[in-house]
């Protein structure tokens, strides 16, 4: 297989019960939209227990019933939010730690270097994150993925990736290879992935081949780039 193949995001995750959390970001095949997504999914009834929300355009999980939260540090944070001409895409509240990076200067690298994975042992879930910058009607986009160094959390590897945008062509990363116990965490780069004109394909597509019992919540954003105009897709399982 060559290392240019572009995969069917679909085909990726569809046989795969625990893909974990995953950030998209790419440009649609006519060039006109930068994309982005993001997706949870949760095997814990805590986990479960949370839908998306958008205010002020800005995304976030919250629970779907208060009552029934257990532990809400890893669970409810902004996901989704944008500084000046650049959209931030989080699995984690490092979002709010690259956003007040970006207001004293730093870029998007440094502001993560403060941050490591979660404290989540045995799993260590990585914290992934992408970022967006719009310039000159087209945009470049990095992103991130901090993750355990061993099996005992002793140190935090950091990678950080950084791509121009090119017509039809998105990468995908997500925070674990499949199910197990403990997590096997993302390895490698991310994962070259088609994207499509139509924000409607794209959504249902990635939506269905998720795992039915264990997805929680998926939102795609098109911005298009001449206009600026969003255009927003928002699925929650719990309703």
């Amino acid at each position: 297989m060559s290392i240019y193949n572009i995969n069917d995001i679909a085909e990726l995750i569809r046989d795969n019960s625990y893909v974990g959390r995953g950030i998209v970001i790419g440009k649609s095949a006519d060039g006109k939209n930068a994309v982005s997504a993001y997706f949870i999914m949760g095997r814990s009834e805590n986990s479960r227990n949370r839908i998306f929300v958008e205010r002020e355009n800005v995304l976030y999980t919250q629970p779907f019933d208060a009552s029934k939260v257990t532990d809400p540090s890893l669970i409810i944070y902004s996901a989704q939010k944008k500084y000046k001409n650049k959209l931030i895409v989080t699995n984690g509240d490092q979002t709010e730690t690259i956003y007040e990076g970006l207001q004293n200067g730093k870029c998007f690298k440094e502001s993560l270097k403060t941050r490591k994975f979660e404290p989540d042992a045995p799993n260590f879930t990585p914290r992934i994150s992408g970022i967006l910058e719009f310039e000159n009607n087209d945009f470049s986009y990095e992103m991130s993925i901090l993750k355990s160094a061993d099996e005992k959390g002793s140190a935090c590897n950091r990678y950080t990736f950084s791509y121009e945008s090119m017509n039809g062509l998105g990468h995908f990363i997500h925070t674990y290879v499949g199910d197990g116990n403990p997590l096997p965490t993302f390895c490698g780069e991310p994962e070259r992935i088609a994207i499509p004109d139509n924000i409607d394909e794209f959504a249902n597509s990635l939506w269905d081949a998720l795992n039915h019992e264990n997805r929680i919540s998926l939102y795609v954003r098109y911005t298009n780039l001449e206009s600026g105009k969003e255009e927003n897709r928002l699925i929650n399982q719990n309703k």
